[in-house]
């Protein structure tokens, strides 16, 4: 069964290896606050992070939604774009098969220059198609192979998120957004909100991410945010709902996007209950 498979696949030697120095140590910025998690607290939002893109299936790991013109990869739904096919949304695929592959993991022959040439099936048509076929059974047992990877690339990006959320911040709103982050990011809850949330929405730094000039990502999250609320977690699901409520009342008629967003919101919501 998948999700037998799945608890298995976990149990790898990075968290012994990876989870003292990437998170007990502070991040060689100032922008960073110490995150500290336990090797168990990472495995858990990785197989939680999994559960909400693929429903902790292996299946689920080679994914093309209806609606979309890319594919979705891994436990992340990690974005891959065919030929000619540049979205607004920010392409990860490439950059985790690039992150994976440098730390030793045998690429399937598919896979072969990822990180620098496109999705080789050009619709979601031909994806569909070849789900049954060898490569793509290959790509999902690679997928599967290495979920512990996935799970460093996304707490990486994580890591890396910070500085340009402030990049992109005003003076005046610079510290607030700073210490909601930091405040987040002190607790097992809050890591994984801020996890699968950058992951699922993006940073909110491009500018190719917007609809009526405002954006959905981490940043517009963490503006929204209420101090008054002493539950940091509850908080920051309270605003993120509010965001992409405001992003489905911006988006183009044609993706229609309100039939995405009561699962949006239960996602989010889950974030103070997880």
């Amino acid at each position: 069964m998948d999700k037998c498979y799945a608890s298995s696949v976990h149990r790898t030697s990075w968290m012994s290896l990876r989870i003292t120095t990437l998170f007990g140590l502070l991040v060689t910025t100032s922008a960073f606050a110490a995150i500290n998690l336990s090797p168990a607290e990472a495995q858990r939002i990785g197989h939680k992070i999994w559960q909400n893109e693929c429903n902790g299936t292996i299946s689920g790991l080679t994914s093309w939604n209806a609606g979309e013109d890319f594919a979705s990869l891994g436990i992340g739904h990690f974005i891959w774009y065919p030929e000619g096919r540049k979205g607004p949304f920010e392409e990860s695929f490439p950059r985790l098969v690039a992150f994976v592959s440098g730390r030793g993991a045998k690429l399937p022959s598919i896979l072969s220059g990822a990180s620098e040439r496109p999705c080789p099936w050009n619709s979601r048509k031909e994806f569909l198609a070849a789900q049954e076929s060898a490569e793509m059974k290959d790509l999902r047992q690679f997928l599967a192979r290495t979920v512990d990877l996935q799970t460093q690339f996304l707490i990486n990006r994580l890591e890396s998120s910070l500085p340009k959320m402030l990049a992109e911040t005003s003076a005046t709103d610079r510290d607030a957004v700073r210490h909601r982050f930091e405040q987040l990011a002190s607790s097992p809850r809050g890591c994984y909100a801020l996890i699968d949330y950058v992951n699922f929405k993006g940073e909110g730094v491009l500018s190719t991410e917007r609809y009526a000039n405002q954006g959905w990502g981490l940043l517009q999250v963490l503006e929204q945010m209420s101090d008054a609320n002493p539950n940091p977690v509850a908080a920051f699901s309270q605003a993120a709902a509010s965001v992409l409520t405001r992003r489905v009342h911006n988006s183009p008629p044609a993706r229609q996007e309100s039939r995405w967003l009561s699962g949006w919101i239960r996602r989010v919501n889950g974030y103070s209950r997880a």
